[in-house]
């Protein structure tokens, strides 16, 4: 006897009956808890500069900034393995033992990094200790995006995933906002050596100190009630089947299409804003502080946008939302960065990081409601985490390194809207083949 699998049409929702009326009590939970990863996965990035002079030292500074980034982007090869385990088991353990794993895995990498001692005391053993925090971190995210964004979607109402889904990346942008926040407080109140000494520890160490506080949060919560339903029946029917497998074999084409759909909003999210700050400090020669406050502009911007655009998606469509988006970043990033070159000022980095969130809120906005549906709840957590954090992976991990590379390469500060606008026409194609071979233009 076997349990038939749902259809991963869209919208495959177990009984609204199973529902719960209000909530936001589980979704808040998770976003919480969501908000504090991406906060220490984040605050790596905007510190690149001292812990490429700290952990990596070279000969000059250009190749000690190359490898700290670079670092930072081996984060992103745990990413497909923390999505194929946690993934998985989100869809057989349930969306809350994934998204508890997740957070405590998080915290034993941020815990490496903030005491780590640096090159000149234990010399090679150092980078090495980076290196693996680094890959523990990729490994809790690469589970993080697809139990939450599970877990969020089905303890919602069908007719408001794209709504509730958002919540995902306008957490995401919390994220920024305290991960920006704390590294423009500390850039302003100590002095470059203080910095260098112990300062950028402190962002570290409220990144562990928080986590406890998202650990007990997620603890309180209910599991969703249509994994509830699927795993009493795959009981009742004693089925053993593989959510990677089934993702690989079955759902193959819709998993690389859904690859692709995410490629453009990752590469347009990791240049504009993860990268920014190095950017306006290396490049625009704009003070630190004022290059944190750009990205905390951008946060701010799509944490309070985000869930606009996901309830634009509920009532336009995905597909019909997500392409004008990804056309408006494609048409906007060369502009954008020659506004910045033009005129390299705090002004017109905050007017700029403004847009850039907004933009961003519109191609991240709908893409969780959208790959949730595209996978059924079986294979649901297994299929997000996969389709997420291999194009993450792919193009928007190591996007530091490469545009950093492109400009020392081709000594033309333009050159990362090149990647952009690469990136957002692969988008552009996925999601209107994606959207013909669901037979949805909306």
């Amino acid at each position: 006897m076997s349990v038939e699998l749902e259809s991963s049409s869209a919208y495959a929702t177990a009984p609204q009956a199973a529902k719960r009326k209000n909530p936001w009590k589980e979704i808040c939970a998770a976003s919480i808890g969501n908000a504090l990863e991406f906060y220490d996965l984040l605050i790596y990035g905007y510190f690149a500069v001292v812990i490429g002079k700290l952990f990596f030292p070279a000969q000059d500074e250009t190749t000690s900034l190359l490898l700290s980034v670079g670092t930072f982007g081996i984060s992103f090869i745990a990413r497909p393995l923390g999505a194929i385990v946690l993934g998985s088991y989100a869809d057989r353990a349930g969306r809350k033992a994934s998204l508890t794993a997740s957070i405590l895995i998080m915290m034993a990498g941020t815990a490496m990094i903030a005491f780590a001692p640096t090159y000149a005391q234990i010399g090679i053993a150092s980078p090495l200790i980076i290196i693996v925090a680094r890959l523990l971190q990729g490994f809790s995210t690469g589970g993080e995006f697809g139990a939450a964004t599970a877990f969020m979607v089905e303890h919602a109402d069908a007719k408001r995933r794209g709504f509730f889904a958002s919540w995902q990346l306008s957490t995401q942008g919390l994220a920024t906002v305290l991960a920006a926040g704390v590294s423009a407080l500390l850039s302003y109140n100590l002095t470059d050596a203080q910095l260098n000494d112990w300062g950028w520890r402190v962002a570290f160490c409220f990144g562990l100190l928080v986590g406890p506080v998202g650990l007990y949060i997620r603890s309180q919560i209910d599991e969703t009630p249509e994994f509830k339903k699927i795993a009493a029946d795959a009981a009742v029917a004693k089925v053993e089947k593989s959510p990677l497998m089934i993702v690989l074999v079955r759902d193959r084409v819709k998993l690389l299409l859904a690859i692709g759909v995410v490629a453009g909003a990752t590469g347009f999210n990791y240049v504009h804003k993860l990268y920014m700050p190095t950017y306006a400090l290396k490049q625009l020669h704009i003070p630190a502080t004022s290059s944190f406050i750009g990205a905390l502009i951008t946060g701010l911007v799509l944490m309070l946008t985000a869930p606009v655009f996901g309830t634009l998606s509920d009532r336009y469509g995905r597909f019909r939302v997500l392409t004008i988006a990804m056309v408006s970043i494609g048409l906007t990033s060369y502009p954008l960065f020659m506004l910045l070159n033009t005129w390299p000022t705090v002004t017109t980095l905050i007017a700029v990081q403004g847009i850039v969130g907004v933009l961003i809120a519109a191609c991240l906005g709908p893409i969780p409601a959208m790959l949730s549906d595209i996978f059924p709840t079986q294979t649901r957590g297994t299929g997000l985490a996969l389709s997420y954090n291999f194009s993450v992976t792919l193009f928007g991990g190591f996007s530091p390194l490469i545009v950093t590379w492109m400009i020392a390469a081709t000594e033309n500060k333009m050159a990362p809207s090149f990647y952009v606008m690469a990136t957002a026409l692969i988008s552009l194609v996925a999601v209107i083949t994606l959207g013909r071979r669901m037979g949805r233009t909306e």
